[in-house]
């Protein structure tokens, strides 16, 4: 594992803990005004926890999302999101119902991923577990990253098996389009 992006992680997450619950709503009216327009076709999505962005709003808007769903070997399943959910491994939440495969992300239009930072070139600090880097290969769609103000940050450490986003939504500035490559050469 990468020692920097370790640390980064605790770092990020210790921010995160200091933020006011005002603080923390700020996205979630963001996300819904910066992904609804972009919601033609189905969207993979995920269900906040803890000191991540609200999903909540967003996906009660939505009517066509699947959710993860976290298995065993750390990749993620997909299932459709019918307004119930279940604590999952890990502290997760995932939806009820049927599986789907791990392909079904392939058919979404757009993907919404959790991060705890992205660049400006759009590598993505995740927690660490490769479960949306593994997701990501397997889509084509416009892939997103909701963060809470300051953490789209300069430079992140990248590794070949990172993928990157193609936007973020920050709550005082919605939704900012990124490039996708780095002078580094890492990246899509």
């Amino acid at each position: 594992m990468n020692s920097g992006k370790a640390q980064m992680r605790r770092e990020m997450l210790a921010r995160r803990a200091e933020l006011t619950a005002g603080e923390r709503a700020g996205v979630g009216a963001a996300l819904v005004e910066a992904v609804l327009p972009l919601a033609t076709g189905r969207i993979a999505a995920y269900a906040c926890v803890g000191t991540e962005p609200d999903t909540g709003a967003l996906l009660a808007r939505l009517d066509d999302v699947l959710l993860p769903v976290l298995l065993d070997d750390g990749d993620l399943d997909w299932a459709r999101w019918e307004g119930e959910l279940d604590a999952g491994p890990r502290g997760t939440l995932q939806p009820r119902g049927p599986r789907l495969g791990r392909e079904a992300i392939a058919d979404c239009a757009v993907v919404l991923v959790p991060a705890l930072a992205v660049d400006r070139t759009g590598v993505r600090l995740g927690r660490g577990g490769g479960a949306y880097d593994r997701a990501l290969g397997r889509t084509d769609g416009y892939v997103v990253a909701a963060l809470h103000s300051g953490e789209l940050v300069e430079v992140l450490p990248a590794e070949p098996h990172d993928r990157p986003v193609h936007a973020v939504v920050l709550p005082d500035r919605g939704l900012v389009r990124l490039p996708l490559s780095r002078p580094d050469g890492m990246g899509r």
